[in-house]
């Protein structure tokens, strides 16, 4: 498959003067506006799930642009606190990006595997935040890499292991053009502060009480549902979708995958360049369709194409998530396609309570009625967008933002 040589996305934030000095977000189109050409301090915490999942999202896009730009992009990931002796969520998802793209992905873990509270911490401790941060710094003065992603680094400062105010430094004294993607719960307040962007992935609680880290009572288990205002919905999908290819890796099985997107109908959104990545790199083992118009649908100004459009996705999402066909089903922006009354929630309900075990369903997309199916989730995480540099009058840049 060739990758889209011409990006493009159907709304992006812009500056737009209101009175006097005050400004607004409006949207304007890609070919509207000038691309920026320096890189974002991004920041992902909070306790929900899905920030390292984002983080990883946001590399295999970038990666992506950057075979589309035909262009080098390398990545480092440098994860905190996760030594060797105990396995993450992410390690497929990694193993998939480096078998993937051989050559344009570093990987350094510190830490011991065990849980510790500040309390608790010892001089190895210290001493491995320290050989993380040193590579960390190192790898950031040297302008090798187009994104570093320091998984984990929140705790580590929250615990006192590691100088914030050094950390600051030289995270805002980064070269021009590199994006620095900071994991974790418990963000500081200094980081906060001179990060562009700050998502706070909110994880929700299931009715009986339950964290929604745990399948509900009745739930089929296996589905995960992101949400809310924030950036890292559709990039934590992605992370998914590589977990799952990497597992098969691991397992030398054949995990497939299927994308499917509502809502999205032509050519250039967010995440193009990631998806035409995965399929030029594993063609047998990633699916994607899109469906909808080129063009945002309004409540109320929906059109019939609209509501054909919408089913004919459904459809095929039905067929697939009933087969058994595939281990991971994303549903991209299937929320909005409900909240604007273009598909019922009955059918969905009934497929995902009857899928089978093996296969995950990941739903993302805003809404501002939740509709019944979150019930049924494993997972709910709110992406709530506290900061973010487009708001700030800072272009944003294909590949990372759109």
């Amino acid at each position: 498959m060739e990758l889209n040589q011409n990006l493009k996305t159907s709304a992006k934030y812009d500056r737009s003067s209101t009175s006097g000095n005050r400004k607004s977000i409006g949207i304007v189109t890609a070919s509207d506006s000038k691309e920026r050409v320096y890189g974002q301090l991004h920041v992902y915490d909070g306790e929900g799930k899905g920030k390292s999942q984002a983080a990883l999202g946001v590399v295999l896009r970038t990666i992506g642009l950057g075979i589309c730009e035909k262009r080098r992009t390398r990545v480092l990931l440098l994860r905190f606190l996760k030594g060797p002796g105990r396995s993450y969520d992410e390690d497929a998802a990694i193993e998939a990006l480096q078998q993937g793209f051989p050559h344009l992905i570093d990987q350094v873990r510190t830490g011991r595997a065990d849980f510790f509270t500040a309390d608790e911490s010892n001089k190895f401790d210290i001493s491995e935040a320290k050989r993380g941060w040193d590579i960390a710094k190192g790898a950031i003065a040297s302008a090798l890499y187009s994104v570093v992603v320091l998984d984990e680094l929140n705790p580590v400062l929250d615990l006192g292991l590691l100088p914030l105010d050094d950390v600051v430094k030289a995270i805002v004294s980064r070269p021009e053009g590199m994006e620095v993607i900071v994991t974790g719960r418990a963000a500081p307040r200094e980081l906060i502060k001179v990060a562009e962007l700050h998502s706070e992935m909110r994880a929700h609680r299931l009715p009986d009480g339950q964290s929604s880290e745990t399948f509900s009572i009745g739930s089929p288990g296996g589905i995960e549902i992101y949400t809310g205002e924030g950036k890292g919905k559709s990039t934590s999908a992605l992370g998914k979708a590589l977990q799952a290819i990497g597992k098969g890796i691991s397992q030398d099985k054949s995990h497939r995958v299927l994308i499917l997107q509502w809502l999205k109908g032509g050519n250039g959104y967010t995440e193009d360049a990631a998806i035409a990545a995965l399929r030029e790199s594993y063609p047998h083992l990633v699916d994607h369709l899109r469906s909808g118009r080129d063009a945002i649908v309004w409540r109320g100004q929906q059109q019939p194409i609209d509501y054909v459009e919408a089913e004919r996705a459904w459809e095929i999402a039905r067929a697939a998530i009933s087969s058994g066909l595939y281990k991971t089903v994303i549903l991209d922006e299937l929320n909005p396609t409900v909240d604007l009354e273009l598909l019922p929630v009955e059918p969905i309900v009934e497929t995902l309570l009857r899928k089978p075990s093996e296969t995950e369903v990941i739903i993302t997309g805003r809404c501002k009625n939740y509709p019944s199916y979150f019930d049924l989730a494993s997972v709910h995480s709110e992406m709530v967008c506290h900061k973010h540099y487009a708001e700030k009058g800072i272009e944003l840049k294909r590949g990372v933002d759109y």
